[in-house]
Formats: structure tokens, sequence, C-alpha cells
């Protein structure tokens, strides 16, 4: 006897997986077939964890200081992840009994604040995680209402955590078995900027501290690539034209539009290479006029309306400054320890939270990338969830990710007067014509 049509679809589960980007700053979720591999949903939100700093150091201060603030922040990033998976589910018509496992991916010390974990090795010299191979647990051990398997990606060492293990690992087959020896250099702009170099079958990785800038955080109207964002900042002569997410009115700007907002008052003469913005008296073109004072400091306005202005500060770009001239100073050190020049490299791959694919000319013109990488350098969105993502749709998904985070050798930076030389060296913007 036949059973119904009906009655067979709903005793066959879909076989669906939950990856994972945890970030710093945002926290991206999709979910998959992982018998096609497609991704069903997507969905994000803003790590919970900024109460307590916007960034990583901040973070792990407050969780040293006191076990309560550790256990809160591990009972708020798990509580946003299941709320992620809820929403997921319920964008594709699915259930928890579809789930078969979900795979988290984050830097160091997002993923020790995600289970709980004491952070004192990782807050104190020599900066080393308590685990480095990737690991499981079931989400009912982190708080989760349903148990789910959830892999833990691998920590290679320092701050060189589980998302740029993700990243490479969703850029491709070749890396850590590439047979050329052509230069490949992985960024990934964030709160925690990660740096990897590829050389032949060797890699080597860093973390520059970049801050939350290039992610819109800590800058006096900074805010997350979410709708209301001003993402694009196009400066023509004396015109501003700008891009919102959403398209609606702007009530912040995130990382790409701010990196364009610099580079373009660059080029303008709004700001010299020194970093400073200048007066209005020193500025020929008609943008003086939106130059003014604001809490003692010059700011540049870049929208105003009845309710809400939008503006960079001399403070924002100071913070920019020291971002960029972290992650160039991890890339001179990488390429000093591979034994190239950077003008070597012959493939840039970059990622980050930006919300929009940005220019590497930008990055030229910030001073992160030399000539040569604007020429070669690609743009790839959620590099990190994407590598999760390719992990759980392959069978041996989780022994290549272990094999490759074996491959990465960690170089750090802290107190290396190399990496201390090179960043003095490139905190000032560049200073040549720009194009």
């Amino acid at each position: 006897m036949c059973c119904p049509v009906g009655n067979t679809q709903l005793s066959s589960p879909r076989r669906l997986a939950v990856a994972i980007d945890l970030g710093t700053t945002t926290i991206a979720a999709s979910l998959l077939d992982t018998t096609t591999g497609g991704r069903l949903a997507m969905a994000g939100s803003l790590n919970p964890q900024r109460l307590y700093g916007a960034d990583v150091i901040s973070r792990l201060d407050a969780a040293h200081a006191s076990a309560d603030n550790r256990r809160n922040m591990a009972t708020l990033v798990n509580g946003a992840l299941a709320d992620l998976v809820e929403k997921l589910l319920g964008e594709a018509g699915a259930t928890p009994d579809d789930l078969t496992r979900i795979a988290i991916a984050g830097n160091p010390a997002m993923e020790h604040l995600l289970l709980g974990l004491p952070v004192e090795s990782l807050a104190f010299p020599p900066y080393r995680p308590l685990f480095t191979a990737g690991r499981t647990i079931s989400t009912r051990e982190m708080g989760w209402d349903v148990a789910l398997p959830a892999f833990i990606f691998p920590l290679p060492g320092g701050f060189v955590g589980g998302d740029l293990v993700a990243f490479l690992y969703g850029a491709g087959e070749d890396v850590g078995h590439s047979t050329q020896h052509a230069a490949r250099l992985y960024l990934d702009l964030g709160t925690n900027g990660e740096l990897a170099l590829q050389v032949g079958e060797k890699i080597v990785a860093t973390s520059a501290a970049a801050g939350p800038a290039f992610e819109g955080g800590n800058l006096a109207c900074g805010m997350a690539a979410l709708a209301g964002a001003i993402h694009r900042v196009l400066i023509t002569g004396d015109r501003l034209e700008l891009s919102v997410i959403g398209g609606d009115t702007p009530s912040g700007i995130c990382g790409s539009g701010v990196i364009e907002a610099i580079t373009g008052l660059l080029q303008a003469g709004v700001i010299d290479p020194s970093g400073r913005l200048l007066t209005p008296a020193e500025i020929p073109s008609n943008l003086a006029n939106r130059v003014e004072v604001v809490a003692g400091q010059f700011v540049f306005v870049l929208y105003r309306d009845a309710r809400t202005t939008v503006y960079l500060s001399q403070e924002d770009i100071r913070q920019v400054q020291l971002a960029k001239g972290a992650i160039r100073a991890g890339m001179e050190v990488l390429c000093e320890r591979a034994g190239i020049r950077c003008a070597a490299i012959r493939d840039v791959v970059l990622t980050g939270s930006f919300g929009a694919e940005l220019s590497p000319l930008c990055l030229k013109n910030l001073g992160i990338f030399t000539e040569n990488m604007v020429k070669v350098a690609s743009f790839v969105r959620e590099g990190a969830l994407r590598g999760v993502e390719r992990a759980l749709a392959s069978p041996d998904g989780f022994d290549r990710v272990a094999r490759l985070a074996e491959n990465i050798r960690v170089i750090p930076l802290s107190g290396t007067p190399a990496f201390e030389k090179h960043f003095l060296d490139q905190m000032n913007f560049p200073s040549q014509h720009y194009s």
C-alpha cells in the first residue's frame, strides 16, 4: 500500500545547517541546504557584547575584571545567535528538527567569550588561546534551548582566529597546497584586522589591532553597515554625493563610507597628509563651508537636516590613521618574514564588513595598498561566512579546515621593533598625486 505523498514529505526532514561569522562588531549567519550547498536564508545583527566595549581589548579587559561580565557576555552573544537561527528557520519555513549542525568562526577573543572561557591567556603575554584545534560542543552547553552539534573553528594562535581560517578556506582549494610560488595576500579589514600571506605552500599570518574604525565603530557618527548608513561618498569638485544603505535618510556612516570620505577629502585638499583637517580659511573651495567646530574640534559635515547631522571629526580621521598604519605595518612584517617585498605580491583578496565593495584605489590613496596591489586586488563579500558554509557543505570540510589551520604560522606583532618601525613610517597618508 502506497503512502500519501504529503505524509512522505512530512516524515523526511530537510538536512539543513547554519553557518555563523561571529564578528566583534557584527554577526552574520546563513541557513544552508547541506545536500545542495545552496543558501536558503541570510540574517545578521550587531554583536550585543558591544555593551562591554567596541573592540577586542575592551571586552577582554571587562571579562578579566569580572567573572560576571564574562558570563554575561557569553549569555548575550549566545542569545543573539539563537535568535538569528530562529529567524533563519522562519524565513525558510523550516523547523529546528531540520537542522543537523552549526558551525561558528570568530577571532580568538570572540570564540573564548562565546564559550564563557577565561580570557587571561589572551589578555596578557604571550597572548595564547586556550585551544587551537577546532572543537565540537552541544549548543545546549552554550545555553541554547535546542541541542545541536556546533563546530567551533580552530584558532591558529595569538589573535589569528577561526574567522581568518574560514576566510582562507572559502577562498579556494589551493590555499596552503599551491605548488606555485606567486605571493597572495589575504586581508580581512575589521575590528581585529587579520592578514595572511601565502607563498607556495607556506602561509604566514598575523593580527593587527586596527580597532573598530573600519567597521564604523568608535567614530562620532559611526555605525555598522546597516540600513541608514552612508556607505559611499563621492567628492567631485565642490559637490558631495552620498549613497545610503536602504536608500533612506542618513543616520550615520559605516566603514566603507568613512574610507571613501577620507580619501575624497585628501584628494580635495581638505585633509593634509599628516591627517589634519584644515580650517575653513585654509580650504580654497566651497567645501570650506562644511568644516565646523563641534565639541572643540573641527569636523566635516557630510549631511544635515532638521533632525540629523552626520559628520567626520578630526578624531575620526586619527582613528582611521591608526588602523591603516597597523594594517600596513602588519603587511610589511609578513612580507619580511616571507622573504619578499610587497611589490612581489601577485594577488590580493580583501574582505570585511563594509556593506559595499570597497575600491582598491581608495585603499591605495589611504596608504594601505601599494600601486601594484590596486591592479591585483579583488573584494569578496562575506569572506569568513562563505568559508564556514563551504566547510558545512563538504563531507570532509572540517578535516580540511583543521589541516589548513595547522599549516598557518602565526607571526606576533606586539612589541616587535620591526612592527613599531613600520607603524610609525605608515602613520601619515600618502602625499603623492591621487588618481
